[in-house]
C-alpha cells in the first residue's frame, strides 16, 4: 500500500463550542508552530562556551483568513477584545479532514484570544474578494492523530 499525504485544503475550524460561535469557516489557516526555547547559562571560569539548556516551548500565533463576513459572531468576539479590552478566551479546534469528512488530525488550541484583525486592501483595478485576517494568541496546543490516519 502506497502512502498518500493528506490534502491541505480540506479542514474545519471551530471556535468555542458549537453553541458559542457558528460562523467559523475559513479559507486559510497558518501559524501552526511550536519550538523549544533555549536558555544560555554562563559558568564562572569557563569562557569557551555557554551551557545551552532546554526552556519552555514557544508557540506562534494562529492565523485565520477568510472572505469578509458581515454580522459575524467571530468578529464581534474580536472587536470586544481589541476595542473594549473584554477578553473571553475560547478553545479553538482545527481538524484536517479526509475525503469522507472524518478527522485525520486534530489540533486543540487552549485559551485563544484575538490579538490582531486585518482587512485586505481595497483596489479599484482588481476584481478580488475582501479578505479578513485574524491572529489569535493561545497558551499551547495539543495535537492528535486519528487511528484512521495512522493506518492510512
Amino acid at each position: 500500500m502506497t502512502y498518500k499525504p493528506p490534502a491541505g485544503f480540506h479542514f474545519s475550524v471551530q471556535i468555542g463550542s458549537d453553541s458559542e460561535i457558528n460562523d467559523s469557516r475559513f479559507q486559510e489557516v497558518g501559524g501552526l508552530s511550536v519550538e523549544l526555547g533555549v536558555e544560555e547559562l554562563l559558568e564562572g571560569g569557563e569562557n569557551r562556551f555557554s551551557h545551552r539548556l532546554p526552556g519552555p516551548a514557544k508557540y506562534g500565533n494562529l492565523v485565520l483568513k477568510r472572505g469578509m463576513l458581515f454580522g459575524s459572531e467571530v468578529i464581534q468576539w474580536v472587536k470586544n477584545a481589541l476595542y473594549s479590552q473584554q477578553f473571553e478566551p475560547r478553545d479553538v479546534q482545527l481538524a484536517l479532514l479526509n475525503d469522507a469528512h472524518q478527522h485525520l488530525s486534530t489540533w486543540n488550541f487552549v485559551n485563544t484570544y484575538p490579538v490582531k484583525w486585518e482587512v485586505s486592501d481595497f483596489k479599484a483595478q482588481e476584481n478580488s474578494l475582501v479578505i479578513e485576517t485574524l491572529e489569535l494568541a493561545y497558551n499551547y496546543f495539543n495535537h492528535q492523530e486519528s487511528d484512521d490516519a495512522v493506518n492510512h
